[in-house]
């Protein structure tokens, strides 16, 4: 089944392996670039079914650092639309995550520290649900006010539309990693006593704007995923069982697929790592939530991701690391199960 093509509205991906979102700290003013189109571009032509962009901000401040993509302006169309077109020539389908990192943005490349850049020298004031910093010490994030909530709803809805004219053809919302979406939702950073806070039809209220939001953007005919942190994998915190209750609202609303990854938002969390170690967060989703879900995490090996799909756990798998050591892991995987690579015709003679 790995292999088989699979349809979410009206598209339909060659194969069920994704290129997950994964930042690479390249850009300047939010711009993609040559790097970017090279990066992508050689995973679609290495066979992936889809291929998404890194987390792409919604606006300046929603960065994780100054180098990431963004798509808050109409002038990062032009580049993104580059992109979007020769993933498409390749046979595999354009996808873009937009996000917003809350308070965990306005931090140092990770090769250079990962640490909080002060606004003196080139950062910005974060912002959060609450005024509660991810690591101590890290300067205090501004509480967001409901009109500046509202704003950064119409945000998402703007680089909704721009990335619809760049020819992307899926849209994920990151709601996971500890960013913004996500810190609304766990009760470890949303401290709210208004209607964005509290219990949890209230920490997931943000969440659910942002989707509608988004969907009213998006045509009918194209695909809406979420990713979501299943768990914060910390007392107190996020739960899959919240989760589970989160991805049914966000089926009603026009979520196609829940893209299921954990942890992020909290520097006490406990995480028993190991290959396909939050598989079984996309398996209960799906089965109780009853939409389709993609895997994600340590998912290295052709038969690991055949068992993945084969035993109904995802509809999908998405491969982040693998696809940095391996761009042509599809060709590969195609070839250890027994199957036509789904190979450039100008590589043909090599397979």
């Amino acid at each position: 089944m790995l292999l088989d093509p699979i349809s979410f509205r009206e598209v339909t991906l060659r194969n069920r392996i994704g290129v997950s979102p994964m930042c690479q700290y390249s850009s300047e003013d939010g711009f993609f670039n040559d790097w970017h189109l090279v990066h992508l571009g050689s995973r679609a032509s290495g066979g992936a079914g889809l291929v998404f962009t890194e987390a792409t901000a919604v606006e300046p401040r929603g960065r994780i650092s100054p180098w990431d993509t963004g798509i808050w302006k109409n002038e990062h169309i032009a580049m993104a639309a580059r992109i979007a077109a020769y993933i498409r020539s390749q046979g595999a389908a354009p996808g873009i995550q937009l996000a917003h990192a809350g308070r965990k943005a306005s931090v140092q490349r990770p090769w250079n520290g990962g640490k909080a850049i002060p606004e003196a020298e080139g950062g910005w004031q974060t912002v959060a649900p609450s005024p509660i910093p991810f690591l101590e010490g890290d300067p205090t994030p501004h509480e967001l006010t409901r009109p500046e909530i509202q704003a950064l709803i119409a945000s998402f809805a703007a680089a909704t539309r721009r990335s619809l004219e760049a020819g992307f053809e899926i849209v994920e919302i990151h709601g996971a990693h500890g960013y913004l979406i996500h810190q609304f939702l766990s009760p470890l950073s949303n401290r709210r006593g208004d209607e964005y806070g509290g219990a949890l039809a209230g920490r997931i209220r943000f969440a659910l704007e942002v989707t509608e939001a988004v969907r009213a953007e998006w045509p009918a005919g194209l695909p809406l995923f979420f990713r979501v942190s299943a768990t914060d994998w910390a007392e107190g915190g996020w739960t899959v069982d919240e989760c589970v209750i989160l991805a049914r609202e966000l089926k009603s609303r026009g979520v196609d697929v829940v893209d299921c990854s954990s942890g992020g938002n909290s520097t006490h969390q406990k995480i028993a790592v190991g290959p396909g170690y939050q598989v079984p967060f996309a398996e209960r989703i799906r089965r109780e939530a009853g939409v389709a879900t993609a895997a994600v995490g340590l998912i290295t090996e052709a038969a690991q991701a055949e068992q993945i799909v084969g035993s109904g756990s995802a509809d999908l798998v998405l491969l982040a690391r693998q696809f940095l050591r391996d761009p042509y892991f599809p060709i590969h995987a195609a070839t250890q199960l027994g199957e036509k690579p789904p190979a450039p015709i100008q590589y043909a003679r090599a397979f």
